[in-house]
């Protein structure tokens, strides 16, 4: 058993914040498990739709009464919130997106669109979700740029040394995740924006599978663009984030065109466009859910980001020595450093029958790609079985969900 004493983490304060962990599925007490694809959200955040639609719902930016002034105070809030969450420079490099993947196609319509042409370079890894994939790829169909991938090893970790020699003059843009949702694998953001700017080149991160679990600084990774999502990070679905250099945003053209990103428009004169991050936000935004993001992230700054990357970490080893006992077994995934995330396979077992089986014992994890065709077929596979862990969860809960799939495997041999 893995020792959990020494950390000061009081998990069942943490549950006692979330609602749904008080409920049943067949039978059985919810043991939750899918939270790199989802994570739950506590009642303080919850709490926020009531307050919004119930005192002060109104539109933001444009309107002169109180409700509308309460409204916009508490959206912008949100945003200075996020400014502080990943340590950037000014509260404007931050627009407010649907997810992580609308803030990666926010770069590659606005930013991309503007600079790739024939002759250039993107670098991606065979790490990456689909969400850092296919933007690129529809994109150099249209611009004639070539897209590069970054291969990894048996272990899930990017070669650096593959990098280094992929990386050219030529190169534009390397787009990377942070951590990997498909394996856990944490990737050396730092080391990677270092030797892009070496050559010349930008870098993104996709950092919805970091933002949750480890401190993010993105002057201190040095990286150019940054986005993750609300709703892995303890927080509503349909918002997130793109942290972009503010000399980057203000160069790149509108994205999307409309109300809120305009100065002026007239049909005698040149549209003139609003500036950062208002450029990127047009339309009326999920006001009630940015304004529960910034909730969410209070509470995560209120439990500490170290203490739950810690404490995932022990869940993680305590499921993965626990696992290592059912025969046929195979975790995909053993790098050195690596996030709360456990893939794996078992011989004559599919992963989709594990799945079905195990949520019969209440036990909620994910199966399939994981949007991350690519990098399974590296592996020979097409699909694994995936446990992921969040503050809330227990060494009691990855106990249970072992011994349930120890039964759900010798049903199905």
């Amino acid at each position: 058993m893995v020792d959990f004493s020494d950390l000061l983490l009081d998990v069942a304060r943490v549950r006692r914040d979330f609602p749904i962990l008080d409920r049943e599925v067949h039978g059985k007490p919810l043991v939750y498990l899918d939270n790199a694809a989802t994570s739950q959200t506590p009642r303080q955040v919850i709490e926020v739709f009531d307050e919004y639609y119930g005192r002060y719902n109104a539109n933001i930016h444009r309107g002169l009464h109180t409700l509308a002034d309460e409204a916009t105070a508490a959206f912008e809030g949100t945003r200075e919130t996020v400014r502080a969450f990943l340590g950037a420079a000014e509260s404007r490099e931050i627009v407010f997106t649907r997810g992580t993947t609308e803030a990666i196609n926010l770069v590659a319509g606005s930013w991309g669109r503007a600079n790739l042409g024939q002759g250039d370079e993107v670098l991606i890894s065979r790490l990456e979700h689909h969400s850092n994939i296919v933007p690129w790829q529809m994109l150099a169909a249209e611009k004639g740029f070539t897209l590069k991938v970054i291969p990894v090893d048996e272990r899930g970790v990017l070669d650096q040394a593959a990098y280094r020699d992929l990386i050219s003059e030529r190169t534009r843009l390397v787009a990377v995740n942070h951590v990997s949702n498909a394996l856990g694998t944490v990737n050396p953001v730092a080391d990677m924006a270092r030797v892009a700017h070496e050559h010349g080149a930008l870098i993104l991160v996709d950092g919805a599978q970091a933002a949750p679990h480890q401190a993010v600084d993105v002057q201190a990774l040095g990286v150019d663009f940054y986005a993750f999502s609300g709703h892995k990070v303890y927080g509503p679905t349909g918002v997130g984030v793109l942290y972009g250099r503010a000399e980057l945003l203000e160069a790149m053209p509108p994205w999307q065109g409309g109300g809120e990103m305009i100065a002026t428009v007239s049909f005698e004169a040149p549209t003139t466009f609003a500036g950062i991050p208002h450029k990127f936000e047009a339309g009326t935004p999920a006001i009630a859910e940015v304004i529960a993001l910034g909730r969410a992230l209070e509470w995560v700054e209120g439990i500490g980001l170290p203490l739950i990357g810690a404490w995932e970490s022990r869940l993680l080893e305590h499921a993965t020595r626990s696992v290592s006992r059912i025969d046929g077994l195979r975790i995909l995934g053993t790098a050195p450093e690596k996030a709360g995330v456990l893939s794996f396979v078992v011989e004559g077992a599919h992963s989709q029958d594990i799945g079905l089986l195990i949520d019969q014992l209440g036990v909620a994890i994910r199966t399939g790609h994981h949007c991350a065709q690519p990098l399974l077929s590296s592996f020979g596979v097409d699909a694994t079985c995936r446990a992921s862990f969040a503050a809330y969860n227990t060494p009691e809960e990855v106990d249970v969900f072992v011994d349930g799939l120890e039964r759900v495997v010798g049903m199905l041999r």
